[in-house]
C-alpha cells in the first residue's frame, strides 16, 4: 500500500507538534511545517520532511506546497490547518491592524493553502481536509475577541466548503478542541504587547486578571495533553465516513449543548461567572 501523506501547519510546538508525531507512529508520510526556518531545521533534525510555510505570505505558502508535491509526484491524501495563533485584550482596545494581524494568519492564510490543496485532490480523486478550530468557535468569551472572531469564521467557511465539497470525493471536517496543553499563552504575549496598552484602556483596572493569567500562566480546568487532539485527528484522517464536526475536552461539549438548549442571555450569564 502506498504510503499516505498529510501536510500539516504549526508544527513547532503544541497541538501541531504532536500531531507531526502521532500520525507518523500511524505510518502516514508527514510534512511537519512551521513558519519559523529554524523550527523547520529542528523537525528535519527529528527526521521530518519539513517545510517552511508562513501563512501571512503567500509566496511561503505556494513554495512550501510545492515542496511538499514535489517530493509526493504531485499527490497530498491530507491537510491539517493547525497553524493559528491568539492576540488578548478586550475588543474596545483592538486596533484594526491587530484585528487584520490575526485574520491573516487564522483564516487568510489557512484559506489561501486550501484553496491551492483542492485542485490536487480533485485530480487524485481524494483527499480530506482538517480545519483546528476551537471551543471559541462555538462560544464567545471575554478578552479573546480577535481569536474568537477568526475561529467563528473559520466555522462559517469551512461549513460552507463542507457543503460545497459535498459533489467530490474531498471532505471536509472540523476538530474543535477546548484547553490543550500548548504554548498558545506564551506565543501570544508578543501580540498582546504590540497591539494593547492597558494603562490608557478604560478597563485598566481589569487587565491585571488578564495578564496574571497570561504571564504566569497555569493549568486550565479540564485541560488535556496534545495527544488528545491527535487521536480525533487520526480518526478524522482514517475512518471511512469521518464526522464533520469532533469536539475535544469537555468544554466543547459543553459548549455545544449549550448554544443549542440556553437562550442568549442565560449562555451570557453562565459564561460571565467564569
Amino acid at each position: 500500500m502506498t504510503q499516505r501523506t498529510v501536510l500539516i501547519t504549526g508544527c513547532s510546538s503544541g497541538i501541531g507538534y504532536d500531531a507531526a508525531h502521532g500520525l507518523r507512529d500511524a505510518g502516514w508520510r508527514v510534512f511537519a511545517s512551521c513558519r519559523k526556518a529554524s523550527d523547520c531545521e529542528r523537525l528535519r533534525g527529528e527526521g521530518f520532511d519539513s517545510p517552511q510555510v508562513d501563512y501571512t505570505d503567500t509566496n511561503s505558502i505556494a513554495a512550501g506546497l510545492a515542496e511538499v508535491l514535489a517530493a509526493t509526484g504531485g499527490t497530498l491524501d491530507a491537510l491539517y490547518n493547525n497553524g493559528a495563533f491568539a492576540c488578548p485584550g478586550a475588543v474596545e482596545d483592538l486596533p484594526r491592524g491587530g484585528l487584520e494581524s490575526i485574520f491573516q494568519t487564522n483564516l487568510f492564510g489557512v484559506h489561501d493553502l486550501t484553496c491551492r490543496v483542492i485542485p490536487v485532490m480533485r485530480a487524485q480523486g481524494h483527499g480530506r481536509i482538517v480545519n483546528c478550530s476551537s471551543v471559541l468557535g462555538l462560544v464567545g468569551y471575554k478578552w479573546r475577541g480577535a481569536y474568537v472572531a477568526t475561529k467563528f469564521a473559520l466555522e462559517g467557511l469551512t461549513d460552507v466548503l463542507r457543503l460545497e465539497m459535498r459533489d467530490t470525493p474531498i471532505k471536509v471536517i472540523l476538530l474543535e478542541p477546548g484547553p490543550i496543553a500548548s504554548r498558545i499563552r506564551e506565543n501570544a504575549i508578543p501580540h498582546f504587547e504590540r497591539w494593547f496598552t492597558p494603562e490608557t484602556s478604560a478597563r485598566a483596572a481589569q487587565y491585571p486578571d488578564l495578564t496574571k493569567r497570561l504571564y504566569e500562566g497555569g493549568e486550565d480546568k479540564f485541560q488535556l495533553p496534545a495527544s488528545a487532539v491527535t487521536a480525533k485527528l487520526r480518526h478524522a484522517l482514517e475512518h471511512p465516513k469521518p464526522k464533520a464536526r469532533y469536539y475535544i475536552t469537555v468544554p466543547t461539549y459543553l459548549a455545544a449543548i449549550m448554544r443549542r438548549v440556553l437562550p442568549v442571555w442565560a449562555q451570557d450569564a453562565l459564561i460571565s461567572r467564569n
